[in-house]
């Protein structure tokens, strides 16, 4: 994509290519490319419509229904902000009183567009210009194009002493081979001046990823995880006058907020194997909450090292999935075999946390027969490995 093809998708003819790609997309893209053609539509045209379309019906999931209207990269939809996610920090922010509020490296405009629905007056930062004039044109379909404006230009050059608020999503993929950068220091905006910011706004946001180094969190910043329906979505560092606690799980389930805060340097107390299996959301384990978890159902880690917690008595609760434990076992794939053998078991599923086995291969050398089924989690208990045998337990 580019201005030129950006440009012609926003005319007449264009909105009219864009409604035939939306009714092929999803099938054989030769014959949806073939069926265009037939149409009329240029072949330039139909390649940049037919990838919209693509890039609109996977985004659904993302921006729900907002997603037919706007206009995507494959690097910018994979960065981007789910809504809800979006909203959720939006609501925070205005309620921390933000009312100005700087976007450094918008991209699309997931973000600042969530923002500007909340009431915040936006100004959006982008180096790419293609990506730049998408999130001008998706402010624009989306109505919101007074709150939410976006210049062309490098982040760090930004005047931030004009807003009271901050939110930067440093790239973390490398421009034209969309390779994931693990070094923060090679970001862009880099690391050093994303964590600075936080000295210049007394309101600052930065997303980062869900596998951040605790050790990069800055003093004093509140460190957040968000999962969405038990899939680790993006961890956010919220600085100065928003940083709240030193940890925070954010689990939206169904739209449904659930949060769970602490030190993120408590340690859970380390016990034997019991009757249930408790199963913490990766927004609780990476947050470094489980000790905090713990307290809750009165659970007790196996090992100190493994992220499963263990009680005696099933507890409700929406940051960890249960499972009862029927059998714990040292970990012996003939004993195993045996076992689901003569309980007829035919299918598994596997869990695992602290162990090497790959449990497509083992689930292939069990060799499973029967009508039951069973749960295996592959573990250790007090460093051994382990297989526990069980069911889960209805929520």
């Amino acid at each position: 994509m580019d201005l030129d093809q950006l440009a012609a998708l926003r005319t007449a003819e264009g909105s009219a290519a864009l409604a035939a790609a939306t009714e092929v997309a999803g099938g054989d893209p030769l014959a949806a490319a073939a069926a265009l053609r037939s149409a009329g539509v240029p072949a330039g045209l139909a390649a940049a419509a037919l990838t919209q379309a693509e890039l609109r019906r996977r985004a659904a999931g993302k921006f729900g229904p907002a997603a037919a209207r706007m206009f995507l990269t494959r690097a910018g939809l994979e960065q981007a902000t789910r809504r809800v996610v979006a909203d959720r920090r939006a609501a925070r922010l205005h309620a921390a009183g933000v009312r100005t509020l700087a976007d450094l490296g918008c991209g699309l405009g997931a973000d600042a567009l969530a923002a500007a629905r909340a009431g915040i007056r936006v100004y959006g930062v982008e180096a790419d210009p293609v990506t730049a004039a998408m999130a001008a044109a998706n402010a624009e379909a989306a109505g919101l194009a007074e709150r939410f404006t976006v210049e062309c230009g490098d982040a760090t050059a930004f005047d931030v002493s004009r807003v009271d608020g901050v939110f930067c999503d440093p790239a973390r993929r490398t421009a034209g081979t969309g390779r994931r950068i693990f070094d923060p220091n090679s970001y862009s905006p880099p690391w050093d001046f994303v964590t600075g910011l936080a000295e210049r706004v007394p309101h600052t946001v930065v997303k980062v990823a869900p596998g951040l180094d605790h050790a990069l969190i800055p003093p004093g910043a509140e460190a957040e995880w968000v999962s969405v329906d038990g899939d680790l979505v993006e961890a956010a560092l919220w600085c100065g006058r928003l940083a709240e606690v030193p940890r925070r799980a954010t689990l939206l389930r169904g739209g449904t907020p659930h949060v769970l805060t602490g030190s993120g340097a408590a340690e859970a107390p380390v016990g034997p194997a019991r009757r249930f299996l408790y199963d913490p959301d990766p927004a609780v384990v990476r947050a470094h909450l489980v000790a905090e978890l713990a307290a809750e159902l009165d659970a007790t880690l196996a090992d100190p090292s493994i992220a499963y917690l263990y009680a005696d008595a099933p507890v409700r609760t929406p940051y960890a999935r249960c499972l009862e434990v029927t059998d714990v076992l040292p970990f012996s794939l003939k004993r195993l075999r045996a076992l689901l053998r003569e309980r007829r078991v035919g299918r598994v599923e596997i869990l695992k946390r602290g162990s090497a086995l790959e449990p497509e291969k083992l689930r292939r050398a069990l060799r499973l027969s029967g009508d039951a089924a069973a749960s295996l989690v592959l573990t250790r208990v007090a460093g051994a490995p382990t297989v526990l045998v069980g069911h889960p337990v209805a929520a």
